[in-house]
């Protein structure tokens, strides 16, 4: 008979130390346990429940089973059951970047679209150590204030373009919201920041490694505190933190490959540009398709695909589509045709477009060559001239402190200044992505980009991205499509 029991979930740190505090008893309040239990499963008959009071009642015990299940004979999976709910508080937002990489995690963050931020940021120990925090602070407090003045400016003319929208005064926030995603463009990347952030014990011990490894200090000292904060809690899942020299190697090795790279003869910078299709992706979605439903080995859906119409393919397509709801995900048959895009995009895009993570997202350096992405609501209210003049004075502060400590000098950048973005993903994950951002509620600035690169996708794969688009226009694309003949 089924039974499904409630093996624990996540507690708020003050009850969990009220509890410890109150009782009679000593209390062994650590996640181990349920990875104690979960990992003996597959090698005991008792019941799952009974092996979970097991290893409540012999906590020693169970942390050297878990030590020699994950360390021993290397079933870091186990490691997973055991997770964590950690505030994140006073870093910068190119902390943030790279702390969101890790993307079996959860993160949610004080967003710059709906917050007002005041003059919070973070002075790096880099920039101290070379001298250079009088310079640093004085342009990070000149973009600050510019912020704030163009905050001021914003907000009447959000107002005055969306009066209909403005007489409601439940849009009031919205409103305020579009003239504060503008604004935001004018702040730097050493803006402090908060999040939270859920991880379980395997993905925490590979960020304290990766993150001791990384050559900002901010990132060490990161690595150091979350360290102090968990390895107590669960000693038996949190063992192998310092980085190896695969860690500290890896990415060095190719910088002396790059030096002697020709940079001549560079294609002209468009924005956004696919690289690579899986050639005939929707044959190879249709193989897919009817390999799931036939019993054939894929050879011979394969020859059936390639065979089949361009009619009688459409159909097939329509029929798996057609009862699909605007916050369905597609079928996973669609995982098995790629893209690949390279993106020139801004810090304010990057940040929304980092949250994608099961894409694969390789990233440059920021790099001033690259411009800046300037709101057209800047242009409108003519501030785009003194935009442009703080961007100039910023680049200079960032061209000396680079000289100094390469690693540092975007600190100083602004959320407008831009890099290059190489983001691989499957036709499923494109489907989510476009949903969300080629979306009218999506910003301004990341759904340009989305509706750039579904443009150039749907020509590559036209019958599997056929229902691909933002949701406000999912019954309109199905309207085309169904019921226009």
């Amino acid at each position: 008979m089924m039974k499904i029991l409630l093996a624990g979930y996540n507690i708020d740190c003050h009850v969990l130390g009220e509890l410890i505090k109150n009782s009679k008893q000593k209390q062994d309040l650590t996640p181990e346990t349920i990875s104690a239990a979960y990992a003996r499963i597959s090698r005991s008959p008792k019941p799952v429940d009974e092996l979970r009071r097991d290893a409540c009642a012999e906590v020693e015990k169970a942390r050297k089973s878990n030590r020699n299940i994950v360390f021993e004979m290397g079933h870091s999976s186990v490691a997973e059951h055991a997770v964590f709910n950690i505030d994140v508080i006073g870093v910068s937002r190119l902390l943030v970047e790279e702390i969101e990489k890790f993307r079996l995690c959860s993160f949610t963050e004080k967003s710059q679209r709906y917050v007002l931020f005041d003059k919070d940021f973070v002075v790096p120990e880099e920039i101290a150590e070379t001298g250079l925090t009088d310079l640093f602070v004085s342009m990070v407090s000149l973009q600050n204030d510019f912020y704030h003045r163009l905050y001021k400016r914003l907000r009447p003319y959000v107002f005055e373009q969306n009066k209909e929208v403005a007489d409601h005064p439940a849009n009031r926030s919205m409103l305020e919201g579009w003239a504060k995603e503008d604004a935001r463009y004018a702040i730097s990347l050493a803006t402090e920041t908060q999040l939270g952030m859920t991880i379980n014990a395997r993905n925490l011990e590979l960020m304290l490694r990766r993150l001791k490894a990384h050559p900002l200090v901010e990132a060490r000292i990161y690595s150091d505190q979350l360290y102090e904060v968990t390895h107590r809690i669960a000693p038996s899942l949190i063992r192998y933190t310092e980085p190896t020299i695969y860690d500290r190697q890896a990415r060095r090795g190719i910088q002396g490959f790059v030096g002697g790279l020709c940079r001549s003869g560079e294609s002209p910078r468009r924005d956004v540009v696919m690289n690579y299709a899986t050639p005939e992706a929707d044959a190879v979605t249709t193989a897919a398709l009817l390999f799931a439903s036939s019993g054939l080995p894929y050879a011979k859906c394969w020859k059936e695909a390639k065979c089949m119409s361009l009619r009688r393919a459409k159909a097939l397509f329509q029929s798996v589509f057609e009862n699909m709801q605007s916050y369905e995900a597609v079928l996973r048959e669609t995982e098995n045709v790629d893209l690949q895009f390279e993106l020139i995009l801004s810090a304010s895009c990057f940040a929304q477009l980092k949250r994608h993570r099961m894409a694969t997202i390789v990233c440059q350096n920021y790099d001033p060559a690259l411009g800046v992405t300037v709101p057209p609501s800047v242009k409108a209210i003519g501030l785009q001239k003194e935009f442009m003049s703080m961007i100039a004075k910023t680049n200079r502060v960032y061209e000396i402190i680079k000289q100094k400590n390469p690693a540092a000098a975007a600190y100083v950048l602004t959320n407008a200044h831009r890099r290059r973005v190489l983001m691989k993903c499957n036709a499923r994950e494109l489907y989510h992505f476009v949903r969300l951002r080629a979306d009218s509620h999506a910003q301004w600035d990341i759904r340009q980009l989305s509706e750039k690169m579904l443009k150039l996708a749907q020509k590559a794969m036209p019958l599997t991205l056929m229902m691909a688009c933002g949701k406000d226009g999912f019954t309109a694309r199905r309207k085309k499509i169904y019921f226009q003949a």
